[in-house]
């Protein structure tokens, strides 16, 4: 056992160095500190340290996670420099009508789908949610916004006597704003980063919280208020329900983790 912990250490040293040795190339190429890149290179650095012990003295598992950590926060930085290189942020707003709304659609969702994994990732980092649960709130207040805003940029067909449908199942989902099924993903990644919120997050306040809570086609109000995790995910999640056990039934969508999801608001709310 001794033996196979020292292999393992050793390998992942190696793969530790080449980790760093990269971060170090993007942090030049960007020009700047990012915090991201901060964080994976210390968490390598850490990695460095206790492979530098004896080495049959380590953990692998510990060695492993360390590792792991740094991939996925210098992965996250290699992602959004890739939306950001094709479509910076703030020109993409100022040119909604040349992009057009479904490319919109792509890049929130991008945007927000990029976060809902990194903030899958923080939340099984029991030690990090101890000191930087602050954080993690700015980072699902962000994600939620971007995918609220995805859920936003088409408006719901509307049913009337002059439009034909021979599907009634398709009309429901189409008057309802549920164009394809990222639609339906972005609902549930919605309620998930609300529950994470709700969860972890308690009395943690970020920086910039006020986000557009406006769903078109899921019965919310639009408007602009510091967001709400449970009023938010609670809604959503309903409405996600609502669609996989009605128009998508014989889709066999799962609303299973849905579910839960809305008994723990709902206890929150009684408590």
């Amino acid at each position: 056992m001794a033996a196979a912990g020292s292999s393992v250490a050793r390998r992942v040293e190696e793969l530790g160095d080449l980790a760093q040795a990269h971060i170090q190339q993007l942090s030049e190429a960007a020009g700047e500190d990012d915090h991201f890149l901060i964080r994976a290179s210390a968490a390598l650095e850490k990695l460095k340290l206790l492979c530098g012990e004896e080495k049959k003295c380590s953990n692998p598992s510990n060695l492993l996670e360390l590792y792991t950590q740094a991939i996925l926060d210098m992965t996250y930085f290699e992602e959004n420099k890739l939306v950001d290189e094709d479509f910076p942020e703030d020109s993409s707003q100022k040119h909604c009508d040349l992009l057009g709304d479904e490319l919109l659609e792509c890049l929130s969702w991008r945007r927000g789908a990029l976060l809902y994994m990194y903030c899958h990732s923080l939340t099984k980092r029991r030690e990090w949610l101890t000191r930087k649960s602050g954080l993690l709130k700015e980072y699902l207040v962000d994600g939620i916004s971007y995918l609220l805003q995805m859920l936003n940029y088409r408006c719901p067909t509307q049913l009337d006597e002059g439009v034909s449908f021979q599907d009634l199942d398709t009309a429901k989902l189409l008057s309802e704003g549920i164009f394809s099924d990222i639609h339906l993903l972005a609902m549930m990644y919605c309620g998930e980063m609300c529950y994470w919120g709700l969860k972890h997050c308690a009395g943690q306040q970020p920086e910039n919280q006020d986000v557009d809570t406006g769903v078109t086609g899921a019965s919310y109000t639009t408007h602009r208020e510091p967001l709400d995790f449970r009023e938010v995910g609670e809604k959503i999640l309903k409405k996600y329900v609502s669609v996989c056990e009605g128009p998508l039934k014989e889709q066999e969508w799962n609303t299973t983790n849905a579910k839960q999801i809305l008994n723990f608001f709902q206890h929150r709310s009684n408590s």
